[in-house]
Formats: C-alpha cells, sequence, structure tokens
C-alpha cells in the first residue's frame, strides 16, 4: 500500500512541475513573445509561479543581467508594473519593425480587471556563443501604458 501511495504521489509532484519550453533557434521572434504571453496568462498552471518561470527561459542573457536571479525576476513580475499580465484576460501581439537581429512589438493586453495595457517588447537573437547562440530572446519590455480603464 506504502509502495502505490509513494507512486501516486510522485506522478502527481512530477506532472505538477511539468517541463517548460525552453529557447531554440528554430522559434520566430513571435513565437517567444507567445509562449511567454500565454504562460503569464495562466501563471499558476501547473504550478504557482510557472508562468513566470516560463517568461524566465525566454529572458536574453543581457536581460538576465539586469532582472536576475528568477528569485529577484519573480519579484519584479509582481511589482504594480508588470503584474498586470499576471493571469490577463487576453493579449494581442503587434509587430512593429523587424530587422536581421531584432524586433520590436506593441502588445496589447487586457488585464483581469478589464483594463487595457499597451506595452514595447523588445526581442533579439542571441549572437555570442553558448548554449543560447541563435536563439531569439526577450531584451526588454517597457512599463505599461494605460490604454483604456474599465467601466
Amino acid at each position: 500500500m506504502r509502495i502505490i501511495l509513494f507512486f501516486i504521489i510522485l506522478l502527481i509532484v512530477k506532472s505538477a512541475h511539468a517541463e517548460l519550453l525552453k529557447p531554440s533557434p528554430n522559434l520566430e521572434p513571435q513565437e517567444i513573445i507567445s509562449i511567454q504571453l500565454k504562460a503569464l496568462k495562466d501563471n499558476n498552471n501547473p504550478y504557482k509561479n510557472s508562468g513566470i518561470e516560463q517568461t524566465w527561459e525566454f529572458a536574453h542573457p543581457s536581460n538576465r543581467k539586469f532582472t536576475g536571479p528568477l528569485l529577484k525576476f519573480k519579484k519584479m513580475m509582481y511589482s504594480p508594473s508588470y503584474k498586470i499580465m499576471l493571469d490577463h484576460l487576453k493579449h494581442n501581439i503587434i509587430l512593429v519593425s523587424e530587422q536581421e537581429n531584432v524586433s520590436y512589438f506593441f502588445i496589447e493586453l487586457t488585464d483581469k480587471m478589464g483594463n487595457e495595457y499597451g506595452f514595447q517588447w523588445t526581442v533579439e537573437k542571441v549572437i555570442i556563443n553558448g548554449k543560447f547562440n541563435e536563439c531569439w530572446m526577450t531584451s526588454g519590455v517597457s512599463r505599461p501604458l494605460l490604454l483604456a480603464k474599465s467601466t
């Protein structure tokens, strides 16, 4: 009986911490943002702050220097400027400019209270040798701009 209970608990814990998607040279800039925003939209599924952790996976090495380590990044995501991304209702990704190693997007996001915000989102290709070489990763996200207040 204890062995069966042990395996049930093991399966629950293992599925609760499902594998996060990792940067890959095969992913395009808009896909990176989509992965991050979908994760933040359902931040606590399959476990608490999994959306923030998924977003961190795609933070550009230059961005990680200022926003990391992960614990610091989690605190930043709960700050007034960024917590509106957590468990938001919907988002729209708009390409603004695309260059060889950098792409700029405007993100329209509706928070869980129905307020609409805009963000500038920058994705850059990593061009230094290492595990992220040739991967598109988020190098910057602006503070939100309130577009419309819910009624």
